[in-house]
Order: structure tokens, then sequence, then C-alpha cells
């Protein structure tokens, strides 16, 4: 059985359509199926983790989005009589689904807010914990719809472990600072800068700089004037372990919420994107994150406020991680894959 996955990334938009495309393809790939992505925009990184993971890479010279894009997509799955097809990105509208119908191909549609005017894949998967019904009410009627964290799409290193309640220390010194694969208004400088001003001893901070980020020289010239304990990480294929490591997390929403919330992770969430912003709201709500808000609007002063509070605050800290594990389960790539293995029976 054969899957294609339709996905970009770049500094502009992130790596987290992609990334979480990974996590089914991964969990596609562990039944003894193949899996290809067809991309128009990527980053080199990005394409040696996926060929890492024994994924094959075709590029697409289409523009994204176009119906040009489609048809070319929807050919090339028909000759390698694919079973189903993944498509996920904003730039993917109603024509794009409706040329996949046009060639009798199944497909998975990944969307985050309503974004299409009108749904006719054969199912639609919101993963976020304000997907509703009521977002697609102009679908077709045989469109099965997937709602909700039960199916959030974590990748193979966080399925694998066996979580246990996260030990909340007393004071939390050690801090985990990760903006998305592009960071394109470089809001880890903000972030760095917040930390540099919080005088606790023993303070830890580990930042991750995504694939996509252009700004790595200039963090890093920074860090190198700081005196207290803080290191540059790129390119990071252990994000479970940072997050087991770390007792407080400074990210951006997104994707990354869900591993952190699996995780146990306390997080201070900043907004980075205008879709991230309910569910910032909503998790915030739920007491599984501090939510601050649009990350323009953020200055360096509420960071490290927000931060040195948590940092004594172990209740809170503790709140926050249970009412996170309880949330996600790591079991919603598997339950995706059966419902898409069973529509082909």
């Amino acid at each position: 059985m054969k899957l294609i996955v339709r996905a970009d990334a770049s500094t502009e938009i992130g790596t987290g359509h992609v990334m979480r495309c990974l996590a089914l393809a991964q969990c596609w790939q562990e039944q003894g199926r193949t899996v290809i992505f067809i991309m128009s925009n990527s980053t080199p990184a990005l394409e040696v983790r996926l060929k890492s993971e024994k994924i094959e890479i075709v590029h697409l010279l289409a523009e994204s989005g176009s119906v040009k894009d489609a048809q070319e997509t929807a050919i090339f799955a028909k000759k390698l009589n694919v079973d189903w097809v993944v498509i996920d990105g904003y730039q993917f509208q109603q024509d794009y689904q409706k040329t996949f119908q046009n060639y009798h191909l199944k497909t998975l549609f990944i969307d985050d807010y309503g974004h299409s005017k009108y749904y006719c894949s054969d199912i639609v998967l919101n993963q976020n914990i304000n997907a509703d019904e009521s977002l697609y009410q102009n679908r077709e009627i045989y469109t099965k719809l997937l709602l909700g964290s039960s199916y959030t799409l974590l990748r193979k290193e966080f399925r694998k472990l066996t979580i246990q309640t996260k030990t909340i220390s007393l004071i939390g010194t050690k801090i985990l600072v990760t903006l998305g694969g592009g960071d394109p208004d470089n809001v880890t400088l903000k972030v760095i800068q917040a930390l540099s001003d919080i005088k606790i001893n023993d303070l830890e901070v580990l930042v991750v700089i995504g694939a996509s980020n252009p700004y790595y020289d200039q963090l890093n010239l920074l860090v190198q004037s700081l005196i207290f304990s803080i290191k540059l990480v790129q390119n990071v294929t252990d994000m479970p372990q940072l997050m087991a490591w770390a007792d407080i997390a400074i990210a951006a929403g997104g994707s990354t919420n869900w591993e952190l919330a699996f995780m146990g992770l306390p997080s201070v969430i900043i907004v980075i994107a205008d879709n991230q912003q309910k569910i910032a709201e909503k998790l915030h709500d739920q007491e599984i994150i501090i939510n601050l808000g649009w990350h323009q609007q953020v200055i360096p002063e509420q960071i490290r406020l927000t931060v040195q509070a948590l940092i004594g605050d172990r209740a809170r800290r503790e709140i926050m991680s249970q009412k996170g594990q309880q949330l996600i389960d790591g079991k919603g790539a598997m339950r995706v894959v059966s419902e898409m293995v069973n529509m082909l029976a």
C-alpha cells in the first residue's frame, strides 16, 4: 500500500505541516507500506530528515496550490497506483481537493481552522483542541471528519516513549526555547534577551534553532556574550529527550504544543502565526499553557516576569503538566491510519 504526502516547508511557512505529516508517514511505514513526499518548497535539512526515514522526495515545479500542482500530483499518484494522498497546507483550497476526486484518488485533507470554502476530500483531519464540526458544514456527504486531540499526530520518537508523570522540580531552572522551524521574525532573539535579565542561580537555557531559521549566526554571536549557561542547538533529532530534561519550555503556538503537552512540560507560548491564536487561548483557558499572545505585542520584560514567576511556582507547573498529559495520549497517528486502512477495505 502506497501513500503520497503533499506538503511544503520554508522559512516563511515553517516546517510544521511537513513534520506532522512525517508522524503520519512513520505510522504508515510501520505497517510495511511505502511513503513518498511531493514538495514544491522545502529546506535541505528537512530533506535530509525525510531521507533518513527512507522516504522518497519528488520535487514539483508548479506553483504551490495551483491547479497545475494538483494535476501533476494526481497524475503521479495514478501512475504509482497509490492508495491515499495526504494534503497539508493553507494554500490548498476547494479546487485543489476537487482535482483528486476527479482522478478517483482517496484524499486525507489536514486542516486547522476551516480555511477552505468547501471540502470534498474523503477524510478531513483537524487535530486541534478547538476543532468543531461547524467549521466543515460545507462538505460532501461522504467526507468523514476526524476532529480533536485524540487524533493528534506525534512522531515516533514521542510515541515510542513510555510516558510517566513528569517529576516537577521545586525550582524550575532548566529552560527549553523552541520557536519553530523558521522563526522569520526572530522572536528567539527577544526571548534570549528576556532570559538574560533573570537573576536566578543555576539557570540553564537550551535554545533549539529550526532548520529554516536564517538568524543562527546573529543568535550565536549574542549567546557568546552572555554570562549565564545558554546553548544553541540546530537540526535536533532528540526533541523528546530535550523536553524530558527541561523544567519549562518557551515555545511558539502550533504542533509543538501537542508534543509539550504529551511530555508534561509546562510551557509559556508566544503566538507567531494567526492560526495559532485560538488554540493558544483554549490551552491557556484549560491551564495547560501560559499564553503571552501575539509576538509583536510581547515585550522581553513580559517574558521575563512570566518565566521568573513560573520558575518558582511548583504548584502551577504541576497542574500544567498533569493537564497536558491528560489531553494527549500519543495514539492519534495510529487512529488516523486505522481510519484510512478501514476505508480501503
